[in-house]
């Protein structure tokens, strides 16, 4: 009887199992399988090739891409979506991986491409160059210094079946050993040189700083007579303002006068005495290990590798983009490590609520990814070595304010701009209502972000070491408009930055009558000029920590003055359009959301107005910066200054308040400072 009991239960157990282990199944999305063993004939649904090698994994991503599109076009989408399951490898793209609208998922069906589980999934942009061999041409030889001749190998691009070299000005081939950038062959190695001298005296002159218009200059050092005779020598400078670079062609160099003429067209802002600059893409100056440089017309690679040849990759850069998707929905990448584009990794433009999660973009030549759209996100990524910025995402409307809900979150972006030096930020972010928070922004020569737009929110961020081949920039950096209002810049930590050569430069900076903004609870440690209005209107500055900033607090008046030419040519448009930078000002949305513009004509609209300076902390270093011309238009009050604020252990850079601090009896809140920068 007990053993009839039994078997009934088992029965009965088993026919409820049955329809929910089939429930589970039909939970779980479609899985189909890339793998570099794969083959396009096979089905795709086997993470492995059989035993038979007559079914497995697809080998190329199009493949995977075609037979989505062919699932949907059969009306056979899973319910629980589709989930594209790359095995580990090295993936060569010889174009990018594209996607259009008809790849799409939707929002309860989505479409995932992702790593195999423990599995390293490289998509790279690059070619291995093989054939390396010494050089014999005795001719190549005489144009190297002696010690580097029995270094230097070459190699027969054209053999390899590569033409298309690019420009050696940006955007072109790189070469990368061991996974690392080598360098263009320059002089010099590190740094710049300055230029000693202009030749024409013009009378060019900018903010009463003297240039010349004219691309010619005198040198000291008699360096550049070795580049007389080099195929396409150049030079990157800066050639009048620190935040102005340009790479320039060589035309002639006139060795017994020690000066050089770049090739036109003449640098926007012209020339000036002790400017900077450095010569690169000449085969005399690869003299060091790392350093190489291709005959264009020849069609051959010289190369100092940095250890033996055989050790590592050798890797050419050739696609301009990894992945591009126009106008893609509901579709997320999620694992893989991007690298060695010419351009950038991954381009998004249109469509809605994709993200890039988990992944590493290294070694391009542009950025690591750049996004427009709605609501879509990169979370959690890594980027560095870019030759370009790291994120830019732009979304939203302007005219009626609609925001893109795009964001940022918890991303590490440091070593970026190795060929576009300026304006080339970490994140960029532009339009309404997008969000920067919680990424660790470091190590670049310019902006860490950069915004425009309207209703931003840039929280939890820390960025530090920027800003460091410039002085006239800012860690984070906006400027000129009356009507981008809205933003908020709270709980974020700046620290460590002091611009080129340590001459100073911004934390936050609101350039040439920015307004409005909010910079709420953010701590700034050891940044010049940390809190920055250039002049600009009803910008608030509350709740901060300075400590050791030189000065804590700058505000101007620069419309009232040199700058006023800006502020001239805004309200001629508005008395002539009726609209200031485009913005129908006085109209709604901008009227009932923004009404300090609604007569902003009508209040001295070239005066810093509006700005209230409230409740800061600041210790040690200095903290009045602001201009005597700005100061009877702020509202000053309540700031804690050179009062020792009890801070935990500043000595550790542990600047949360202990209990006792006199900054509470101002009304000072206490920041969360904890939980700045990335997630654990």
């Amino acid at each position: 009887m007990k053993r009839w009991i039994i078997t009934v239960m088992w029965l009965a157990v088993c026919m409820i199992a049955l329809p929910m282990t089939e429930a589970n199944q039909n939970m779980e999305p479609l899985r189909i399988y890339i793998y570099q063993n794969g083959n396009d004939a096979w089905s795709g649904r086997l993470s492995d090739p059989n035993e038979t090698e007559t079914d497995g994994p697809f080998a190329t991503f199009d493949r995977a891409r075609d037979e989505i599109r062919a699932i949907k076009q059969a009306n056979s989408l899973p319910e629980q979506g589709i989930k594209v399951i790359v095995r580990g490898g090295v993936y060569s793209l010889e174009k990018p991986f594209a996607l259009s609208r008809e790849d799409s998922g939707n929002e309860s069906l989505p479409i995932v491409y992702e790593s195999f589980a423990g599995e390293k999934v490289y998509l790279s942009g690059g070619k291995v160059i093989t054939g390396f061999k010494p050089i014999t041409d005795d001719e190549i030889l005489k144009r190297l210094d002696d010690k580097s001749r029995k270094h230097i190998l070459q190699a027969d691009l054209k053999s390899l079946g590569i033409t298309n070299y690019g420009p050696c000005s940006g955007g072109g081939a790189e070469v990368f050993f061991d996974d690392m950038p080598m360098t263009l062959a320059r002089w010099p190695n590190e740094g710049f040189v300055k230029i000693s001298d202009i030749v024409v005296d013009d009378g060019h002159q900018i903010h009463g700083n003297k240039g010349s218009k004219v691309g010619q200059f005198k040198y000291e050092d008699n360096r550049p007579t070795r580049w007389i005779g080099e195929n396409d020598p150049w030079l990157h400078g800066y050639w009048f303002w620190d935040w102005s670079d340009q790479r320039q062609k060589i035309a002639a160099i006139d060795a017994a006068a020690n000066i050089i003429t770049l090739a036109t067209p003449a640098h926007g802002y012209g020339y000036r005495k002790g400017q900077w600059y450095y010569a690169f893409n000449m085969l005399s100056e690869l003299d060091e290990p790392g350093e190489w440089y291709i005959d264009r017309e020849e069609g051959i690679l010289y190369f100092w590798p940095p250890k033996s040849i055989d050790t590592a990759k050798t890797v050419l850069s050739m696609s301009p983009n990894l992945i591009v998707m126009k106008d893609v929905s509901h579709v997320t990448f999620r694992g893989f490590v991007f690298e060695t584009s010419r351009e950038t990794g991954i381009s998004i433009s249109g469509g809605q609520c994709d993200q890039l999660a988990d992944h590493v973009f290294r070694n391009m030549g542009g950025w690591g990814a750049r996004i427009s759209g709605i609501e879509h996100s990169v979370v959690g990524c890594e980027v560095y070595r870019t030759g370009g910025g790291g994120i830019s995402l732009s979304g939203g409307d302007r005219t009626t304010l609609t925001p893109g809900h795009l964001y940022a979150d918890n991303n590490h972006i440091h070593h970026y701009g190795r060929i576009n030096r300026m304006y080339t930020p970490g994140i960029a972010l532009s339009g309404v209502g997008n969000r920067v928070t919680h990424n660790l922004i470091h190590s670049a020569p310019h902006i860490g972000i950069m915004f425009s737009g309207n209703e931003h929110l840039f929280e939890f961020n820390e960025i530090h070491h920027v800003c460091m081949e410039s002085n006239d920039a800012g860690a984070i950096y906006a400027g000129r408009d009356w009507t981008m209002r809205g933003n908020i810049i709270r709980y974020n930590y700046l620290h460590h930055i002091t611009g080129f050569e340590d001459r100073g430069c911004v934390g936050v900076y609101l350039d040439d009558m920015f307004a409005s903004a909010a910079m709420f609870g953010n701590v700034f440690y050891q940044v010049t000029r940390a809190a920055f209005i250039g002049g600009g209107r009803d910008c608030t500055v509350e709740n901060n920590i300075f400590v050791d900033c030189d000065p804590a607090m700058h505000v101007d008046a620069r419309a009232l003055g040199w700058a006023g030419y800006h502020a001239d040519e805004w309200i001629k448009e508005a008395q002539e359009k009726g609209t200031l930078s485009g913005i129908a000002y006085n109209k709604p949305p901008y009227s009932e959301r923004y009404p300090q513009l609604i007569h902003i004509l009508d209040e001295n609209p070239k005066a810093p107005m509006g700005n209230l300076i409230t409740r800061n902390i600041c210790w040690g270093g200095k903290w009045d910066g602001i201009y005597d011309e700005a100061e009877p238009f702020l509202t000053l009050k309540d700031n804690l200054i050179d009062v020792d604020p009890c801070f935990v252990d500043a000595e550790n850079l542990d600047f949360r308040l202990q209990p006792n601090s006199p900054a509470f009896k101002i009304g000072f809140q206490e920041i969360p400072i904890e939980i700045i920068g990335l997630r654990k």
